[in-house]
C-alpha cells in the first residue's frame, strides 16, 4: 500500500460527467489499498470569471478582498467532488486551505506556503476517509484568506504532498505527459517518459504550461516525484525525478517557447559605470521582470542597451525610460512587442559540445534572424520575431532528433 497526492485542474472538474470519473478514478486507487489526498483547482473558467467580476466592480481591487472572491471557486469544486465519492462508496471530507490548515505568508494574489498542518489529514487517512482539499489558497497568521497565484494548485498538491511524505504527487490535466514540444505546433512532437526536476522548471520557466514553475521547483527542492497525466485516459504520463536516478540522458529533453515577450532598447547611452543601474532602477521599481539582457558597445564611446520584458510590460517600460533616456543624453528608445522566446533545454548539454550551433545552424537554415541570445548549463534560448515562431520551434526539434511517439533515456 502506497500514499498519494492527486491534483486534479480546471479541465478534470469541469462538468458533473468529469468529476464523477474523478471520482470513479480515486476509487480505484482505494481499491488497490492505497491512500489517497485530492488537491483540486476551480472548474474550468470559474477563476477567470470571478476575477472579471471583480476587475467590473473596482478599477484596482482590494488584493485581500480579490482573494476572498477567487478562493470561492476551489469551494464550489471541493464539496462536488466529496459528493461525488460519497456516490461511489469513498467517505470522504472537503476542506478549504484555511481549515487544513494551509499557512502562507500575508503576499495576497501570490503567497508563498510557509507550513501545513497535516493533523486532520492524517486522522482522515487512519480513518479511512480521502481528504478533498482547495488548490491555490491558503490562511495566514491573521486568518485572512490567501491565493498563490493562477497556477497556484500545483504548488498546493506539491506542498501537500511533502508534508505528507507520498510516494507520489500525480497531477492530472488535460494532456497525457511532458512533450518535446508544444504538440499544437510540432505534430510528431514526443512523449517524455522522464525529465529531471531541473529540465522540467527550465521548460515551465521557458513557457511550458504543463506545470506551474513554483511546484517544479518545490518539489525539486524535497525530491518527491511528480507524474504527470491524463485524466480522459490511462497512461503512463511523464515521471518527473532527480537526475542521479536515471542513466545517461539524451542532449536535449524538449523545446519551449513563449509568446510572452517584448524588447526595449536605449540606443547611444554613454558608456560609464553604472548606467544599467539608472536604466533598469526605474523598471524595477515598478515591479517589471526583466528576463534577457545585452549590451554592445560602440566605437563613439556609446552603448546599445536592450532587455526583454513581459508583453503586458512593454508600453510602462517606455513611459519610465524616456525620462532616463532625456536625463542620460541617450540617442533614442525604441522597442519590438511582437518577439517570441524559443529555448532548448536538456541536463545533457553539460557533457555535449556544439548544441548551440546546432541549434543556430538550424535556424540559419530557415533564414531565421536571431535577435538575442541567453545560455545556462543546460538551456540555450534565443529572440526571434513572431512570425517565425512556428517555424523556428519545427526546425529546432528536427534537427535535434526529438521526433516520435515516446522519448526515454538513452
Amino acid at each position: 500500500m502506497a500514499r498519494y497526492v492527486h491534483k486534479y485542474g480546471g479541465t478534470s472538474v469541469g462538468s458533473v460527467e468529469r468529476i464523477d470519473a474523478v471520482a470513479a478514478r480515486v476509487r480505484r486507487f482505494r481499491d488497490a489499498g492505497h491512500d489517497v489526498v485530492v488537491v483540486v483547482s476551480a472548474m474550468s473558467g470559474e477563476t477567470n470569471r470571478l476575477d472579471a467580476l471583480g476587475r467590473q466592480v473596482a478599477k484596482r481591487p482590494n488584493p485581500r478582498e480579490m482573494d476572498v472572491l477567487l478562493a470561492a471557486g476551489e469551494q464550489i469544486s471541493i464539496a462536488l467532488v466529496a459528493m461525488a465519492l460519497e456516490e461511489h462508496g469513498c467517505r470522504a471530507r472537503s476542506y478549504l486551505g484555511s481549515q487544513v490548515a494551509i499557512l502562507t505568508d500575508d503576499a495576497h494574489q501570490k503567497a508563498r506556503i510557509e507550513h501545513i498542518d497535516t493533523q486532520r489529514l492524517e486522522a482522515d487517512l487512519a480513518a479511512g476517509i480521502v481528504p478533498v482539499i482547495a488548490g491555490f489558497q491558503g490562511v495566514d497568521t491573521n486568518g485572512d484568506i490567501t491565493t498563490l497565484g493562477r497556477g497556484g494548485s500545483d504548488t498546493s498538491a506539491v506542498a501537500v504532498a511533502v508534508a505528507l511524505g507520498v510516494a507520489e504527487c500525480q497531477i492530472y490535466t488535460d494532456v497525457d505527459g511532458v512533450y518535446t514540444a508544444d504538440p499544437r505546433i510540432v505534430e510528431n512532437a514526443a512523449r517524455l517518459s522522464a525529465v529531471t526536476f531541473e529540465e522540467m522548471l527550465e521548460l515551465a520557466s521557458l513557457g511550458s504550461k504543463v506545470l506551474h514553475p513554483r511546484s517544479v521547483e518545490f518539489a525539486g527542492k524535497y525530491g518527491v516525484p511528480v507524474r504527470v497525466l491524463s485524466s480522459f485516459e490511462d497512461g503512463p504520463g511523464t515521471l518527473i525525478t532527480t537526475e542521479e536516478s536515471k542513466m545517461e540522458k539524451p542532449v536535449v529533453a524538449g523545446i519551449a517557447h513563449s509568446r510572452d515577450e517584448a524588447k526595449v532598447t536605449m540606443i547611444g547611452v554613454p558608456d560609464v559605470p553604472g548606467v544599467a543601474s539608472k536604466i533598469l532602477g526605474p523598471i524595477a521599481e515598478a515591479n517589471i521582470e526583466v528576463d534577457m539582457i545585452v549590451q554592445n558597445v560602440g566605437a563613439d564611446d556609446t552603448t546599445d542597451f536592450t532587455f526583454t520584458v513581459k508583453r503586458e510590460d512593454y508600453e510602462r517600460a517606455l513611459e519610465l525610460l524616456e525620462p532616463v533616456r532625456q536625463r542620460l543624453g541617450a540617442r533614442q528608445l525604441t522597442g519590438d512587442n511582437r518577439i517570441v522566446k524559443v529555448s532548448v533545454v536538456g541536463v545533457g548539454m553539460r557533457s555535449h559540445a556544439g548544441v548551440a550551433t546546432r541549434m543556430f545552424d538550424a535556424l540559419a537554415a530557415e533564414s531565421i534572424n536571431i535577435q538575442m541570445i541567453s545560455t545556462s548549463e543546460i538551456k540555450i534560448s534565443v529572440v526571434v520575431a513572431e512570425r517565425y515562431l512556428e517555424l523556428a520551434v519545427r526546425s529546432i526539434h528536427s534537427a535535434f532528433g526529438l521526433e516520435g511517439s515516446v522519448r526515454t533515456e538513452t
